[in-house]
């Protein structure tokens, strides 16, 4: 099938799909007239990918995750060990995101609060 098509199946923008070849995240064959050419299984490891980057892995991770898939060994350790890594930056990412919120959230209340013409938000922003 051709890219369009690939696209279409997989959730993926035609872009996104050329990027992955070309960081050889993944490769399709080729016709004759140097079109791509994708089988159904390029199209379940599109998905595959998608669904990891929905998961918030990074293209590297994604590499590592595709690999493993592949590989048809007994991998469920390998894999897991990757998700636990994962898991730990993911709740490391939300303590400092609810933290931005509690700072953003004081500021917006300071801000309503002063009379005066100083921004609390620039203030902070100027001498954190």
């Amino acid at each position: 099938m051709n890219i369009g098509k690939a696209a279409a199946q997989s959730g993926l923008q035609a872009t996104t799909i050329r990027y992955y070849e070309q960081i050889g995240l993944i490769s399709s064959a080729r016709r004759d007239n140097g079109y791509r050419d994708y089988s159904d299984l390029d199209v379940d490891q599109l998905r595959f990918i998608q669904q990891s980057r929905n998961l918030g892995f990074d293209i590297e991770d994604c590499r590592r995750l595709l690999t493993l898939h592949n590989s048809g060994d007994d991998v469920k350790c390998s894999a897991r060990e990757l998700a636990e890594e994962h898991l730990h930056t993911v709740e490391k990412k939300i303590t400092e995101l609810e933290a931005m919120r509690t700072t953003l959230q004081k500021l917006i209340i300071e801000c309503r609060e002063t009379t005066e013409e100083d921004c609390p938000i620039l203030e902070n922003l100027a001498h954190p």
